[in-house]
């Protein structure tokens, strides 16, 4: 009778362990939550994850369900350069940005959940901002467009 208690305590603690685990890790990959901070472009705000660890822009958007629409991710570059972006894992269609040191949008490119293609920014881009597919389109936003709140983001690491 013994063993039979001990075993369903073990049972009972084994619940209790998968069911914290899964409401307290979070994402596959994701220690911890990200900063967000709002950033504007033309009168719209986006609340922005930041991505400034080579870990958070190496795990990006990958593995989320889903995307809030005003929400995206801002990666922050350790310097400006010839940035690229890809979908590996990410299921979520998403549109980037890519920006240079003074807040301007160089150009914007549509990817495709899952894909493994690059998409590069058209010069030195110090930063990319994530957004579901086709929002920059839905708010007229084009490149050349200033992105506002950039400083107030931490720096890259």
């Amino acid at each position: 009778m013994d063993i039979l208690r001990f075993r369903r305590l073990g049972f009972v603690f084994l619940v209790f362990f998968v069911f914290f685990a899964a409401t307290h890790l979070g994402t596959p990959g994701r220690a911890d939550p990200l900063l967000t901070f709002p950033l504007r472009i033309q009168g719209q705000e986006i609340r922005a994850e930041v991505a400034n660890t080579p870990e958070s822009r190496r795990q990006g958007l990958m593995f989320r369900p889903s995307l809030p629409d005003a929400a995206g991710m801002v990666f922050v570059f350790p310097e400006a350069g010839r940035h690229a972006m890809w979908m590996k894992d990410t299921t979520v269609p998403l549109s980037v940005a890519f920006i240079d040191g003074h807040g301007r949008i160089l150009n914007i490119e549509d990817m495709a959940p899952y894909s493994e293609d690059t998409h590069q920014s058209a010069g030195p881009a110090r930063y990319a901002l994530e957004v579901n597919r086709g929002w920059f389109a839905r708010h007229g936003i084009k490149p050349g467009a200033r992105v506002e709140g950039l400083g107030r983001l931490p720096p890259a690491q």
